[in-house]
C-alpha cells in the first residue's frame, strides 16, 4: 500500500498497527545498517575482504532473486542489455568500490565506528558533484558541507595520531570508498535501469559480488572456509539482515512513511556503529571521534534538512554500504 493510497482511506483500527510497523521497519534500518560495519570488521579479522564481500553480495542477490521469482515469476527478473549494463555500473561503484573498499579499509585497521562516520559524508560529496555540474545549492546546504568537511579533517588527521590511532591509509581508503558510493548514487538517476528497485538490487549485487570475487582471486586472496563460527555468523548476518531484510524494510518505508523521517537513517547509522564498535569490539571512542564525528553527523543532518523540500531523496544517500533507492531505483 503506497503512502498516497493510505491518505485516501478513512481512519480505522489499522492506524495503530501501521504506525508500529513504520517504527519497527525504521528500527531495523537504524540498527541493522548501523551494525553492518561491525559485521564487516568481524568477518575481515579472518576472511579476505574482497572475496568475502563478493560472497556476501552474490548470495544476497541469489536469495533476493529467488524471493522475487516466487512472488512474480521469472519474468519479473527480465531486463534489457542496457538495463543490465546500468546495474553492472552501479555494482562497480557501490558494492565493489564502495563496500569492497570499506572491507579492505577495515581489514587494514580502520575501526568500524570511524568507518561509518567517514562513509556518512556521502551526502556532502553529492553536493560537491552538484556544484561542479552547475547546480546552486542553498546556503544552509553549503554551510553543512563546509562544517562537515571540517569535522572530517578533524576525524582523520587527529584520529590517525596518538595512542589509539588508526592507520591514515586505511582512513583515506574509506574516504575513497565514500566518494565512489556518492558518485554512484549521484549518477544513478541518469542510468538506464529497471523500474523495479528490487530487480535493480538483484543485478547490482550480483554484478558487484562477481567482480569482487574475481578481483579477490586475481589479487591472491584465498577464501579457505576454515573460519570460526563467529566469522560465519557475521557473514550470514551481512547476507540475510544487512543485504536483504534491511533493504526490504527501507523500500517499504519509502512507500509508507514520510521521506524526511526515513532519511534520518543517514545520521543515525554512524551513531549506532560507533556504539556497537565500542560495546562489542572495545573500539576506542577518542575525543577526535566524538568531536569530529559529531560535527559530521550534525552536518549531514543539516544538509538533509535543508534539501528536504526539493532533493530529499537524493540527499538520503547511503552511509552503510547498502543500496539506497532514489526516485528512480538505485
Amino acid at each position: 500500500m503506497t503512502a498516497q493510497a493510505s491518505e485516501t482511506r478513512p481512519a480505522d483500527s489499522r492506524v495503530g498497527p501501521a504506525v508500529g510497523l513504520v517504527f519497527g521497519a525504521l528500527a531495523i534500518v537504524y540498527v541493522v545498517w548501523g551494525s553492518t560495519y561491525l559485521g564487516i570488521r568481524i568477518v575481515v579479522e579472518e576472511a579476505p575482504p574482497l572475496t568475502s564481500m563478493g560472497l556476501r553480495y552474490t548470495t544476497a542477490a541469489v536469495l533476493l532473486g529467488a524471493l522475487l521469482s516466487l512472488k512474480g515469476g521469472l519474468r519479473r527478473l527480465r531486463v534489457t542489455r542496457r538495463q543490465l549494463l546500468g546495474c553492472a555500473f552501479l555494482g562497480l561503484m557501490l558494492p565493489v568500490l564502495g563496500n569492497g573498499m570499506v572491507a579492505v579499509g577495515e581489514s587494514l585497521g580502520a575501526p568500524s565506528g570511524v568507518t561509518a562516520l567517514l562513509i556518512a559524508i556521502a551526502p556532502l560529496i553529492i553536493v560537491v558533484f552538484r556544484v561542479v555540474e552547475g547546480d546552486r545549492p542553498r546556503g544552509l546546504t553549503l554551510l553543512g558541507v563546509l562544517t562537515g568537511f571540517g569535522g572530517l579533517a578533524l576525524l582523520v588527521l587527529i584520529g590517525s595520531n596518538g595512542a589509539q590511532a588508526f592507520p591514515l591509509g586505511a582512513g583515506l581508503l574509506v574516504l575513497f570508498a565514500s566518494s565512489c558510493w556518492a558518485f554512484g548514487s549521484y549518477v544513478q538517476p541518469r542510468l538506464p535501469l529497471p523500474k523495479d528497485v528490487f530487480v535493480v538490487t538483484v543485478y547490482e549485487m550480483l554484478a558487484g559480488g562477481l567482480i569482487l570475487m574475481t578481483i579477490g582471486q586475481l589479487s591472491g586472496e584465498r577464501f579457505t572456509g576454515d573460519y570460526s563460527t563467529r566469522t560465519w555468523l557475521a557473514l550470514g548476518y551481512l547476507v540475510v539482515f544487512g543485504s536483504v531484510v534491511a533493504f526490504t524494510s527501507y523500500v517499504w518505508l519509502l512507500a509508507n512513511a514520510p521521506i524526511s523521517l526515513v532519511a534520518t537513517y543517514a545520521y543515525v547509522n554512524p551513531v549506532v556503529a560507533v556504539f556497537l564498535g565500542w560495546l562489542i569490539l572495545s573500539e576506542a571512542v577518542t575525543p577526535a571521534v566524538v568531536l569530529g564525528g559529531g560535527i559530521v553527523v550534525a552536518s549531514v543532518a543539516l544538509v538533509i534538512t535543508a534539501e528536504r523540500p526539493r532533493r530529499t531523496r537524493q540527499a538520503a544517500t547511503a552511509s552503510s554500504g547498502e543500496p539506497v533507492p532514489d526516485p528512480d531505483p538505485a
